[in-house]
């Protein structure tokens, strides 16, 4: 049987994770990751650090398994807190739990489990890993977990083969209800807890407020666009000229397109397709963010979900942006393949058809989605199975 690290967090997932692991008959190790200190900006009752490493502590202890406390905040605001303030400046919405994925739990936590001789890590994600051969080598898949409500494997698609050889998800086969059946079963603490939300194992945050330590609120206007404004298209920004750059080309928002509606407290806490915390009414219908301009502090806004300024046919992600977790499947420049894709977590998947050129890989929509949203990830799938994924440019 293996020696196995999982990264308990306070939550239930994680705590039958562990017990399923140990009825394998697998040594078992808990580790707890602290990620912040500073409890100014999270919502105490949402996600309380602490309590968390208690009723992590707690579980370990029923368990029978040792249990530690690890403190990798040092890394966590390298990594992640840094990373999230410069994409926010640039008017950006970066994924925090994608990269503290990629970067914490399966960088810095999986360095420290191996340290302690450990053959896997293991997380309570709700999604499954299995290997197969391709011309003689092992190459290790990631598919969607089987609770469809839950399915976490969005959050891993920055993984690669090498994360994902040493990485175990014991509750991926299994519903969410379940899992709190086990855990009432086993009379665990973790058992009717709620799920976390907001930041990966900080909590939940007021972003205003979390942003406010280093973006300062800046005074602009919001700019109302009507839907039946037509909006010119940015072609300079496109890397090459071809029928798939036209088609995922960017908006070019300018504020002769409409009218002053209102102020906001600064662009870069805004992000395409927000409703809340634009405070302003007397519209017909609900006003939706349909672009930001950091660099001169405009918000624009449309009425309603079916606003053409919130719709994209296709969007394009940098090649240096493009990941292949099936690295067997990559693309080459100049090949195409059709698969099903998402831009955000229990998005359902819709098909697409990725065309690869020496810049990049433009993502060609067969319906358009709306909130394409630049510094998010795009992941496509082919049935079950994650195949690669990429940070949204446009």
């Amino acid at each position: 049987m293996a020696r196995i690290v999982v990264g308990l967090s306070g939550g239930v997932d994680s705590s039958v994770a562990a017990h399923l692991l140990q009825e394998e008959g697998h040594e078992v190790i808990a580790l707890f990751m602290r990620n912040w200190h500073d409890e100014t900006v999270t919502i105490h009752d949402e996600c309380p650090w602490i309590e968390d490493s208690n009723d992590a502590m707690l579980v370990a202890e029923k368990l029978g398994i040792p249990f530690q406390v690890i403190d990798l905040s040092e890394e966590y605001k390298e990594r992640i807190v840094d990373y999230m303030f410069s994409e926010y400046e640039h008017g950006r919405t970066p994924n925090p739990d994608v990269l503290c994925n990629r970067e914490i739990k399966f960088d810095v936590f999986l360095e420290k489990a191996l340290s302690l001789g450990a053959d896997y890590v293991a997380t309570g994600h709700y999604c499954r890993r299995d290997e197969m051969e391709v011309d003689g080598k092992t190459v290790y898949r990631l598919l969607s977990g089987v609770d469809n409500n839950k399915d976490q494997s969005y959050f891993l698609c920055q993984l690669n083969q090498e994360q994902l050889s040493k990485a175990l998800f014991p509750i991926g086969h299994l519903q969410k209800s379940e899992v709190r059946k086990i855990a009432t079963e086993l009379d665990l603490v973790t058992a009717d807890k709620k799920d976390s939300q907001g930041l990966c194992f900080v909590g939940k945050v007021r972003l205003p407020d979390f942003l406010q330590q280093q973006l300062a609120p800046k005074k602009g206007q919001v700019i109302e666009i009507a839907a039946e404004t037509e909006i010119p298209k940015d072609y300079s920004r496109l890397p090459e000229q071809n029928e798939w750059s036209e088609k995922a080309a960017p908006f070019a928002f300018s504020a002769d397109l409409g009218s002053v509606k209102g102020e906001h407290s600064g662009a870069h806490y805004f992000t395409i397709g927000q409703r809340k915390g634009l405070a302003i009414g007397g519209t017909p219908e609900p006003l939706f963010v349909i672009g930001t301009d950091t660099e001169h502090n405009l918000i624009y806004a449309g009425q309603g979900e079916a606003h053409p300024g919130l719709r994209k046919e296709a969007l394009f992600v940098a090649a240096e942006d493009v990941h292949w977790l099936r690295e067997d499947l990559a693309l080459k420049s100049g090949e195409q393949a059709h698969y099903s894709a998402r831009i955000r977590y229990r998005q359902p998947l819709f098909p697409v058809n990725l065309h690869a050129t020496d810049k990049g890989l433009y993502v060609l929509f067969e319906e358009a989605q709306k909130a394409v949203t630049p510094g998010q990830f795009v992941a496509w799938y082919q049935g079950e199975e994650l195949i690669g994924s990429g940070v949204i440019q446009f």
